[in-house]
């Protein structure tokens, strides 16, 4: 009788790593290591062919790299946030209807709606948080992962570099100094109306240094930007045949330097023509929107944290509001605006 030990059947057909994936059924332990499975150590890990030491190094050779299926913001995703806006914004409507028939701050009609800082800042108010809540919900089941992690806010990065994003917003008022000289806007312009009262003029301040940048930073910069980058990114791999560039540690995209050069350019041009109406399609303003928009797409580029530029933002607006606020005694002489 031979002294080696008969094969356990159970044990061969058990299937191993290998150079595609997982053997086939009859390449045993046997076949594959070159001994029989009574020679293989007691602590033999059979689902990764190897020991329990060898185990972890040779699993992620073993395992095929898990990619993001998909680049998150693209343009489906920005689809989808303009059917929440459109959502949002029928909330809003439902909420002034609502106040209207309450008659609340003595207004009555529509047409008075327009006209009152109340309902014109409560309406967008309205929408911008019935547009989020449904963002936070929606976005996190698309994307696997939390709404703010998609978007890579990363306040921590704003934090540390809080003094160098002082200095950009300081760059913005200076340039809209600068603008203000050479190439000054019109003097009754829509958005010098909203200024009727004190109370108006505080109101504008904390939604303007509020509000309103983290709103517009989220859908400019946080959602249209990496979208048009990885447009043309994706657009150059399908034509070229060109491997798509790797994931940044954080599963992010890393888009090529031509790729965000042109999305800053594109995403600058809504930012811009959105405040258009507000003062008089003047195109000096126009023009000082669009560079402050470029500096703000440099910023959320350059520090990969949206957060960044929500705070250069925040702080260029409450520097133009410091300087009517001193202009005017603390808005005590509205007639100085």
């Amino acid at each position: 009788m031979s002294d080696i030990p008969e094969q356990d059947p159970n044990v061969a057909e058990l299937p191993i790593p290998g150079r595609e994936g997982i053997l086939a059924p009859e390449d045993s332990l046997t076949t594959a290591n070159g001994f029989g499975p009574s020679l293989l150590p007691e602590h033999f890990n059979t689902e990764s062919g190897a020991t329990d030491s060898e185990s972890a190094l040779f699993r992620s050779i073993y395992q095929p790299e898990i990619l993001r299926p998909t680049r998150i913001p693209n343009f489906g995703h920005l689809s989808i946030l303009f059917v929440l806006i459109i959502l949002g914004w029928l909330g809003a409507v439902a909420l002034t209807y609502s106040a209207l028939h309450f008659h609340l701050f003595g207004v009555l009609t529509v047409d008075q709606a327009k006209t009152d800082i109340h309902y014109t800042l409560g309406s967008m108010v309205s929408m911008y948080l019935c547009t989020f809540g449904l963002c936070l919900f929606v976005f996190p089941l698309v994307w696997n992962e939390g709404f703010f992690a998609g978007l890579q806010w990363h306040g921590a990065t704003a934090i540390r570099l809080r003094w160098r994003l002082l200095s950009a917003a300081v760059l913005c008022f200076a340039l809209a100094m600068i603008d203000q000289m050479v190439m000054p806007g019109p003097t009754n312009a829509p958005i010098d109306k909203l200024f009727q009262s004190r109370t108006d003029a505080w109101l504008l301040l904390i939604f303007g240094s509020t509000f309103a940048p983290f709103f517009e930073e989220t859908f400019f910069r946080g959602f249209l930007l990496p979208s048009l980058c990885t447009a043309w990114d994706w657009a150059m791999e399908k034509g070229t045949g060109r491997r798509p560039r790797p994931l940044d540690a954080d599963g992010h995209p890393q888009w090529s330097i031509f790729a965000m050069v042109l999305g800053s350019a594109l995403t600058s041009v809504p930012f811009a023509l959105m405040h258009a109406e507000q003062i008089a399609h003047a195109v000096g303003p126009l023009m000082l929107l669009y560079c402050v928009s470029l500096i703000l797409c440099t910023v959320r580029l350059a520090t990969r944290s949206l957060a960044a530029s929500v705070v250069v933002h925040a702080s260029y607006n409450l520097l133009l509001f410091i300087i009517m606020l001193l202009g005017t005694g603390g808005f005590q002489h509205m007639e100085k605006m």
